[in-house]
């Protein structure tokens, strides 16, 4: 009989394999709140160094992940749709502009939504603030793409106060009008702790809270415009009191998981849905442009991830990562192991954002539009032709629906525009000239974007085009 084999190098081995088998096992299923911002900048929060008071942000993206090299789209519904099917928006048509009151269209019915893909795993699904996606037709609303409750509106750039767009009414509870009243952004801070104190302790929830803030119009409750009374700037005064809003609703969501002793149970994400319009209040520091370009003042946007325990407080990420990369990570978070029923632009990037690894993309797709758009490999960003088919018209009743006249201008001639973002974030410097063998490789990994894009969708308003009396339901 041969002697036994000693204890001890096994006994060793174990106790280096340990911290790499801890890493590499499944947390327990979180629950998920997920906080979109409208149109905040770049340095309109606290922890950029901005002048506008965001204590509980602050407080969030210190105890997680900041996420310091964050894309999206360049306006709202395109982010949402990403965000909600872990694919870029040329693959809905929806990369370029907002859906608009009176579209026929909306986010794809054949995409599987975030809160279907969650709910199918026994997550409890709620919805709290702006859609965006499409209320045409009664199965593009919320509680027909997976969220179980839902309120707040569906359009852009609704009055604050009177909840109303172009003369429509725009509030609604489980896809029905509502006619709670106070200033939305509040509104949709109670719901959300309403969700919070309603919760099954013995059931994960997914609740995703797009507030309307700080997207025009410029609207701020009196108690915290008086807070700002010493801005001259009246949109920066009243755009900073929004924000401010906005950040005291996430405190007292924060506050009731504490009171249900769900903080350690709970993964908390954050960012904008766009860059900040500088014309209209908002800073974008040193990035370049705003909102509605492919520039980095358009599409990287402050963001957060925070799960006690589990993210380390602390952390800071600068790998390039986007916002289609949450269903992914979400998905395997939630222990969703079949197959997605489509292809995904989103990666896993929970490594990434907990254990240092680096991007999970070869390339970012930042939009792709016609004669237009923009890509990121590495530190290397390419710009085609920026200025052209990047802006969108601004959301609201002041514009939608109204003409130019004269001539169509003509096609100005291309540009592409290279920047090494590592060196110069701020993409003063087009080095396209001096690296022609870079701008080609990203150029055809553009192009290869956009012969997969769908035609991009836009509808002006019908003539004599009247607003219903509540919107998204019959007359």
């Amino acid at each position: 009989m041969k002697p036994p084999r000693p204890l001890i190098p096994l006994v060793l081995a174990l106790a280096v394999l340990a911290p790499l088998l801890a890493a590499a096992a499944p947390a327990p299923r979180p629950n998920v709140i997920y906080f979109l911002a409208d149109d905040l900048g770049w340095t309109d929060v606290g922890w950029h160094g901005g002048d506008i008071a965001t204590p509980h942000l602050d407080r969030l993206a210190a105890a997680g992940a900041k996420l310091e090299q964050f894309y999206v789209l360049p306006v709202c519904s395109p982010t949402r749709a990403a965000f909600l099917t872990g694919r870029y928006p040329i693959r809905h048509g929806l990369q370029i502009g907002v859906v608009r009151p009176w579209a026929q269209y909306g986010l794809p019915l054949e995409e599987t939504t975030l809160a279907q893909a969650l709910g199918g795993a026994g997550y409890a699904t709620a919805i709290a603030g702006k859609w965006h996606l499409g209320h045409f037709r009664p199965e593009y609303l919320p509680t027909r793409r997976g969220f179980q409750s839902q309120y707040g509106h569906y359009n852009g750039a609704l009055d604050y106060f009177t909840h109303q767009r172009d003369g429509g009414h725009d509030w609604h509870r489980d896809d029905r009008e509502s006619r709670d009243a106070g200033y939305t952004t509040v509104l949709v801070g109670d719901e959300a702790v309403r969700v919070v104190e309603n919760a099954d302790p013995a059931r994960p929830f997914f609740l995703y809270v797009p507030f309307n803030a700080p997207h025009t119009p410029l609207q701020a409750p009196e108690e915290y415009l008086r807070r700002y009374a010493h801005v001259a700037d009246p949109k920066r005064r009243t755009y900073s009191a929004m924000v401010t809003c906005l950040d005291d609703q996430v405190g007292r969501v924060v506050a009731a998981l504490e009171r249900r002793g769900l903080t350690g149970r709970t993964l908390i994400a954050f960012s904008s849905d766009n860059g900040g319009p500088i014309t209209l209040g908002a800073t974008n520091g040193p990035l370049r442009a705003q909102k509605g370009t492919v520039y980095e003042g358009g599409v990287r946007v402050p963001a957060f991830a925070t799960w006690p325990g589990v993210i380390p407080a602390g952390t800071v990420v600068q790998a390039p990562l986007h916002i289609v990369d949450w269903y992914p990570t979400l998905r395997r978070l939630a222990g969703i192991t079949a197959a997605p029923a489509r292809p995904l632009d989103g990666r896993d990037a929970w490594a990434t954002i907990t254990a240092g690894a680096p991007s999970p993309h070869e390339a970012i797709l930042l939009n792709a539009y016609p004669r237009g758009g923009a890509v990121r490999m590495g530190d290397w960003k390419l710009v085609r032709n920026g200025a052209i088919g990047a802006n969108d018209l601004p959301d609201s009743p002041a514009t939608t629906g109204k003409k130019k006249g004269g001539k169509k201008a003509a096609p100005a001639a291309e540009t592409m525009e290279l920047f090494n973002l590592a060196a110069d974030p701020g993409e003063r410097e087009n080095l396209a000239a001096r690296h022609p063998e870079i701008v080609q490789r990203l150029a055809a990994r553009l192009e290869a974007f956009a012969r997969e894009a769908l035609p991009p969708k836009a509808e002006a308003a019908p003539e004599g085009f009247r607003a219903p009396r509540v919107w998204g339901q019959p007359n």
